[in-house]
């Protein structure tokens, strides 16, 4: 045998083997409500780091909102032998088709705000603890009386969980006034926008205590633009997760306050988990992952950038 014909036929051995050795890394799947979202789009870096670390492959897939594409992504996933998966927000109780298609494949699967329940072998990231810091401050500052606007999203489990703890806070004031709008996704934005626009109406400035509050921050992003069109100063703005933009417009005065999520976090220390989950197996106990919120105000926003300057993408 020559040697060019060797080197030829190990180039082809070698070409064979890098696809098959490439398929050994488990693959992580992970379902998102919407993968464009700023703090989704951390939490799924934060996972992706840790998951090039443990030698993982990552697919994500974005079900636009929709519980039903959740679902058939979690079964994509099963089909195509997934090592995990993580589900990004949906309720467990919306994800029942997709879990029978994971426990049926022996696939653990994890949830980022979507609850323990079913077949979930952990969370973080759950919608309430995150939204306690701004919502007992929005009933300081109202001070039991006067009107909120709500900008609601019940198909996540992190923004229903938010909504029942709010209803819960403001029923200890009779005097708050409350007005809850479900918006869309995709479509938060102007969703906000359009809501303010029509609750701005009926609640003209001099009114009294105002308030708008977002069960995260881009519907009330979407809010805050209504507000600067109609040159409205007396309505506080309160959103949840912290995002860029938000922290911006606390920085700059025109959100009263957020509660930043350190999601880049949440989801590194998820996947780290997965190796415990993994070897456990069955005696697995599910459990709650949890990282704690930090409130940004005008007060501690300056401090908050000094500390995590990441936040704000520098």
């Amino acid at each position: 045998m020559t040697r060019h014909l060797l080197a030829i036929l190990l180039a082809g051995v070698a070409t064979a083997a890098a696809p098959a050795f490439a398929a050994e890394a488990p693959l992580l799947g992970i379902v998102s409500i919407a993968a464009t979202e700023a703090n989704n789009v951390r939490y799924i870096t934060g996972a992706t780091a840790a998951a090039k670390e443990e030698g993982w492959t990552v697919s994500v897939i974005d079900a636009a909102g929709n519980a039903d594409q959740a679902n058939a992504a979690i079964q994509n996933f099963a089909g195509r032998g997934a090592g995990a998966i993580i589900d990004m927000v949906f309720p467990y109780s919306s994800i029942g088709a997709g879990l029978a298609s994971a426990k049926a494949a022996g696939i653990p699967v994890v949830t980022w705000g979507g609850g323990i329940g079913g077949t979930v072998a952990a969370t973080n990231g759950s919608g309430a603890p995150i939204a306690q810091p701004v919502l007992d401050k929005m009933a300081a500052d109202l001070g039991g009386k006067g009107a909120v606007l709500a900008l609601t999203y019940r198909t996540g489990e992190v923004c229903r969980n938010r909504e029942v703890l709010m209803d819960q806070i403001m029923a200890k004031s009779a005097g708050v006034a409350v007005t809850k709008n479900e918006v869309r996704i995709p479509g938060y934005f102007e969703d906000g926008a359009q809501y303010a626009n029509a609750w701005l109406a009926c609640h003209p400035a001099g009114e009294g205590n105002l308030a708008i509050w977002g069960c995260w921050d881009d519907p009330a992003i979407g809010a805050i633009g209504s507000l600067r069109q109609q040159g409205r100063t007396d309505v506080k703005v309160y959103g949840v997760n912290g995002n860029a933009q938000a922290i911006e417009n606390v920085k700059n005065g025109h959100m009263t306050a957020t509660a930043w999520e350190d999601s880049y976090t949440e989801g590194y220390q998820m996947v780290k988990l997965l190796k415990e989950i993994k070897a456990a197996g069955s005696a697995w106990a599910p459990k709650a992952a949890e990282v704690p919120a930090v409130l940004i105000t005008k007060d501690n926003v300056a401090e908050f950038l000094t500390k995590h300057p990441e936040a704000v993408g520098k």
